[in-house]
């Protein structure tokens, strides 16, 4: 079927607005991942002359502890896909409703969105140090008798950078469950109530389950941003994943081996070892969302 000569216009001016981000994605993406995918079977490095390994950097990811720690880390990471996207819809919930200031509370929620990663973790570093503000608040309500070592306590550090992320991804999917709710028509809600639905009800009969194509997509990108992790640990902890590797995670290690120990073969060959745990997280969420009765993508 041919196209109008409107709609073939807003085709082109919607492909003239897409190819910025297209170019960009090619660059900085594509490109680099069919040039690195090679290099996680050589030694390429600042050193040695490259050559062809096959699977020894695979073989030596496997025997490597500082490795499976950093994995181990990565998946315990994924503890906050659960707890970001419940507040998220709660958030959501709240600021659907029309209450007095709604706009003003939509745009703070929002806010750590914009707000610098970098600055962030520094801001939340000062937080958590044993002379921080947190420490502060819990002496003088008296839950605590002295300081807790947030920062260097080997059981609470990772814990802590989860704080950092849930609170900077609020607002995000937020958003996200906003459209979701909006696009949800008032009609159903409407005639639920008047067949006697309280209001817990109707959003846990219809709500929800209308909402769940967006609890897809929003746990889908969560679980990708939870095992690739980085800037919080690296600006909070340092390349090292300090106090003594426990908020080392798989991406903060491949930095390290790659840019400080210039083994950039090696590095490749971890980074596709978390492409691919990305990839098995992404298909088991898919599987459970069918098997749940959640098709709503066939």
């Amino acid at each position: 079927m041919a196209l109008s000569k409107e709609q073939a216009r807003q085709t082109r001016f919607a492909y003239a607005m897409l190819t910025p981000g297209i170019i960009l994605l090619i660059v900085f993406t594509f490109i680099p991942i069919v040039y690195g995918l090679p290099l996680a079977f050589t030694n390429y490095s600042a050193v040695d002359t490259t050559k062809w390994v096959g699977l020894k950097n695979f073989d030596r990811a496997f025997h490597d502890p500082d490795f499976w720690v950093s994995l181990k880390n990565s998946i315990l990471y994924v503890i906050v896909v659960p707890v970001i996207q419940f507040l998220s819809i709660l958030m959501a919930v709240l600021v659907n409703n029309k209450l007095r200031f709604v706009n003003f509370f939509r745009t703070a929620y929002f806010i750590p969105v914009v707000t610098s990663m970098t600055a962030a973790a520094i801001a939340w570093k000062w937080v958590f140090e044993e002379d921080g503000i947190l420490n502060y608040f819990l002496e003088v309500a008296g839950i605590i008798d002295g300081p807790i070592s947030f920062m260097s306590d080997m059981n609470l550090a990772l814990y802590g950078v989860m704080c950092v992320t849930i609170w900077k991804g609020l607002g995000y999917y937020m958003m996200i469950y906003l459209a979701g709710l909006q696009s949800i028509p008032s009609e159903l809600q409407e005639a639920a109530k008047i067949d006697g639905a309280g209001r817990w009800k109707v959003i846990w009969h219809i709500t929800i389950p209308l909402l769940m194509p967006f609890v897809m997509l929003c746990s889908l990108l969560s679980v990708m941003g939870a095992i690739r992790v980085f800037d919080e640990i690296f600006v909070m902890h340092g390349p090292k994943g300090d106090p003594a590797s426990a908020t080392l995670t798989t991406s903060v290690y491949t930095y390290k081996i790659s840019f400080q120990d210039y083994n950039f073969g090696y590095g490749a060959a971890v980074g596709l070892v978390v492409s691919l745990l990305i990839m098995v997280f992404t298909i088991l969420l898919f599987r459970y969302t069918r098997r749940g009765g959640m098709n709503y993508y066939e």
